[in-house]
């Protein structure tokens, strides 16, 4: 990702907080009887979604992709219509938050970001409000991914567990596993969280029974092979989201990689460093969130820097797939969709 443009559209990000109480205060000040409603605490949480706003704006800037503000607008949109905001909410705050960047911005960074907000404001009249969801009746494996699903959102873990390992233990791949039952669940309880039907403490609970039952499969996947290549996979510093990266280093292990697995918000200083000791062939970094992507373009210049071109870096998660050219834009060598993409792709940037 061009360091320039990074330069130019940091202003936004570093002035983030006073930019976002600034656009607050004109919404409440031309809006009074509609926001006095919601209180202090929702004068801060507009505060602090505007800041979010705000955040996947720069990072739109910087990409050189509107699309990437208009996807996180369509997924704004569905959230804040299962809340039971006013149905402009977002039109209005785009609207005001233009006016707010025209007013403290140069010119033209605040032109270039009017340019990615009337893409938004253009979008959101057919924007939807509502998601499809990851595990359809003809999905391969939908009745057990639906079934372990519902388990560990009654709180089951051990159920849960028992269906997982049961299915591994009658023949099931691991990968499969992995893909048609686990990851579809995993972003099933997102899209629930976005349509306000499970609760944050229920996202998390989901995700955390999802890590522990992985950790006992361990004793299957690190069991294959050896073939003399090492893989490094982490999450962006700041990235809490960790299983595709989780997923990507465990399918490489299943082929004979050596992985050494970082998890979630990793400081880059402590990423190089791993690369560097365990002479890996290539990096693995996920990033699900599209206010990571800068992150990610920093990471990747301070792996080549650390340790040059040989080592390989493909990158992956959402951001990435809403856009075919992100990953040469922050620099990487290749982007994978999912975990079974990423083995193809490690294997074909070290040559076969």
């Amino acid at each position: 990702m061009p360091k320039l443009r990074q330069a130019i559209f940091g202003e936004i990000a570093d002035r983030r907080p006073e930019l976002s109480e600034a656009i607050t205060a004109r919404i409440y000040g031309m809006q009074p009887e509609e926001w006095a409603r919601y209180g202090r605490k929702g004068r801060e949480l507009s505060v602090r979604d505007v800041g979010y706003h705000l955040m996947y704006l720069t990072e739109a800037l910087t990409a050189g992709d509107p699309g990437l503000f208009v996807a996180y607008l369509d997924w704004a949109n569905v959230l804040f219509t299962n809340l039971r905001l006013p149905r402009d909410v977002l039109t209005v705050t785009l609207q005001h938050m233009r006016a707010v960047l025209w007013e403290q911005l140069p010119p033209e960074t605040a032109d270039a970001a009017s340019q990615v907000i009337d893409a938004g404001l253009r979008h959101l009249p057919v924007a939807s409000t509502t998601v499809a969801t990851f595990i359809p009746d003809d999905a391969p494996m939908a009745e057990l991914a639906r079934e372990y699903l519902d388990t560990v959102l009654a709180g089951d873990r051990w159920r849960a567990s028992r269906l997982i390992l049961d299915a591994v233990e009658s023949g099931v791949d691991i990968r499969d596993v992995y893909l048609r039952v686990l990851q579809p669940a995993q972003m099933e309880v997102g899209r629930l969280w976005q349509m306000n039907r499970v609760s944050v403490a229920q996202e998390h609970f989901c995700t955390a029974a999802t890590q522990m039952i992985i950790s006992q499969l361990y004793p299957r996947i690190f069991s294959s092979r050896r073939v003399g290549r090492s893989l490094v996979a982490t999450c962006i510093s700041g990235e809490l989201h960790e299983i595709g990266a989780r997923m990507v280093s465990d399918f490489l292990e299943l082929e004979g990689w050596d992985t050494y697995y970082l998890g979630a918000n990793t400081p880059t200083e402590g990423i190089v460093q791993m690369v560097k000791e365990r002479n890996a062939h290539v990096v693995a970094v996920s990033a699900t969130m599209t206010y990571h992507i800068s992150a990610v373009a920093n990471l990747v210049d301070a792996v080549r820097s650390a340790v040059g071109e040989n080592v390989k870096v493909m990158v992956g998660g959402y951001p990435f797939r809403l856009s075919d050219s992100l990953w040469q834009s922050v620099g990487a060598d290749g982007c994978a969709e999912d975990a079974q993409g990423a083995v193809a792709l490690a294997n074909e940037l070290v040559g076969g």
